[in-house]
């Protein structure tokens, strides 16, 4: 669940064990509450006792409930998105642009799941996992030993770029990646998060 206000936006999840409780009205606006109380400081980012509310809606729903994912993002400009199946949310806050390049960047982003903004962000540990699984495939086809680390600069640049939100291709326009997009707009990304249930 997400709440705005102005230039600043909170987003929270809500777990629950079933579906049905998921679709509860009463789940719902609880989401809806603990989201406003956390944009408003009256939720605590690191709290770690539940707040009184949702040990009501325990009682109530008769379903182990907690507060899972909690954010909040600030800025010039912050775009929001819940997919249609209320699992999957995002927050990003721009320098420049408007809403409507606010709103697609933050779908894309539900979409393809990036992992930071730019290449240069991909942490090292991620990168050298992947590079044992590459070590394994290029020794199983017996690629020659010469051109080994040049196929392998190759397999870092293309990870680092896939998992990058500004070099991706923009899921509505493919022919265009996310940092055209900005370029064209103007805008610059300063954060972002995503949190998928």
């Amino acid at each position: 669940v997400i709440s705005n206000s102005g230039n600043k936006s909170a987003i929270l999840s809500l777990l629950c064990e079933t579906d049905f409780v998921a679709k509860n009205d009463d789940f719902k606006s609880l989401a809806a509450t603990l989201a406003e109380k956390l944009l408003n400081g009256e939720l605590a980012m690191d709290e770690a006792e539940a707040p009184d509310e949702v040990k009501d809606a325990f009682v109530k729903l008769g379903e182990n409930i907690q507060i899972g994912d909690k954010k909040i993002i600030e800025g010039n400009l912050v775009g929001s998105y819940v997919h249609s199946n209320s699992r999957i949310g995002v927050l990003v806050s721009f320098e420049g642009g408007n809403d409507e390049l606010a709103k697609d960047v933050a779908m894309h982003i539900a979409a393809t799941s990036p992992q930071c903004i730019s290449p240069d962000e991909v942490s090292d540990e991620l990168v050298e996992k992947e590079k044992e699984i590459w070590k394994d495939q290029l020794a199983q086809e017996g690629k020659p030993a010469e051109i080994l680390d040049k196929i392998m600069m190759g397999k870092e640049k293309k990870f680092r770029e896939e998992n990058a939100l500004i070099k991706q291709s923009f899921v509505k326009d493919p022919e265009k990646t996310i940092e055209q997009l900005l370029q064209e707009a103007g805008a610059t990304i300063k954060e972002f998060t995503r949190v998928e249930v």
